[in-house]
């Protein structure tokens, strides 16, 4: 295994990928010069909306997605456009869309899939019985995949990529549409991987998420990088420590409040920003029952104070 002596799992440089509209013969810049490090065993997250460019750039580490340029491109020392098949031997990948055979079992779906990997029955038998153990599915192995619910589907795919053990596990939004106590469960599991000595790439809509989970992360936007770094240092270095959200708010907001605070209006809602919770604090009270309610600033104040509240054209 060509593992890089510098204890990076994934080194990017400056990687490009546009994707061509030949109907309207314009282009979409999808990953815009993107660079980043991932240190083996950590977590690393992707953070933005939908069509920020982050499923793209994982879609290139292993392999699915060509990139049009890059200074380098790198996981575990292997580059993906020349040696795809040793990248996917070492990655697991958990898929926007679960692909599952719905006729089959969640057995069954394990056993074909461990073929493709070339497990021999009985090792994959044993692996299938940990993985069924460790996601909380055991009890459902005989189960038709069309009678799973959501976070249980969810949780087989994530245990479907760990059948070949892999050093690298990927996840795409991994926990979109689930319901907060299969997040949470799911959020959990990662963290036991992470300690066995699996890395993580995450990406993400859910600030919370990434929070919760990432060592380090970037925020995108518009396929660029917009900030890199840990998520609690993101926070206390591009915020104010506080914020005081008002729904509908008066017209006489600005005459409530210090000229200390920051403020963020939207078409229903405000949004006041300070250091001083005492402060923020005075403004609240002078609201009386106004709908509002005071909160530490958290990575979704980051990246909406960084790209703005508002949609783009096309978003």
């Amino acid at each position: 295994m060509k593992i890089s002596n510098t204890g990076l799992a994934v080194v990017a440089q400056q990687v490009n990928k546009a994707y061509q509209n030949k109907k309207v013969r314009t282009s979409l810049q999808a990953v815009d010069n993107l660079s980043f490090e991932v240190p083996a065993s950590t977590c690393f997250g992707f953070l933005g909306p939908n069509g920020a460019g982050k499923t793209t750039m994982m879609k290139m580490l292993y392999g699915k997605v060509q990139r049009d340029h890059a200074e380098r491109l790198e996981v575990f020392g292997y580059d993906p456009l020349h040696e795809p098949l040793e990248i996917k031997s070492l990655t697991g990948i958990v898929p926007q869309e679960d692909s599952l055979d719905q006729d089959l079992t969640v057995r069954q779906n394990l056993m074909i899939y461990a073929g493709f990997y070339g497990i021999p029955k009985q090792k994959a038998t044993l692996r299938i019985d940990e993985l069924l153990e460790f996601m909380q599915l055991s009890e459902k192995q005989t189960t038709a995949i069309r009678a799973l619910s959501g976070g249980m589907r969810r949780r087989l795919v994530i245990a479907r990529a760990l059948l070949n053990e892999p050093r690298l596990l990927i996840l795409d939004e991994p926990t979109t549409g689930l319901d907060p106590q299969v997040r949470h469960l799911i959020w959990g599991k990662l963290t036991g991987l992470k300690k066995q000595g699996v890395t993580l790439l995450l990406t993400t809509h859910y600030m919370e998420e990434a929070f919760q989970n990432c060592d380090n992360l970037i925020m995108m936007h518009k396929g660029k990088k917009v900030l890199e770094g840990e998520p609690t240092a993101l926070i206390l270095e591009n915020i104010e420590k506080y914020v005081l959200e008002v729904m509908h708010p008066p017209e006489q907001l600005s005459t409530l409040c210090s000229e200390e605070i920051r403020m963020e209006m939207t078409e229903n809602r405000a949004f006041l920003y300070g250091n001083s919770f005492k402060t923020l604090q005075n403004c609240s009270e002078k609201l009386g029952t106004h709908d509002h309610y005071l909160r530490q600033s958290n990575l979704e104040d980051v990246f909406l104070k960084i790209t703005g509240r508002y949609l783009d054209e096309g978003s």
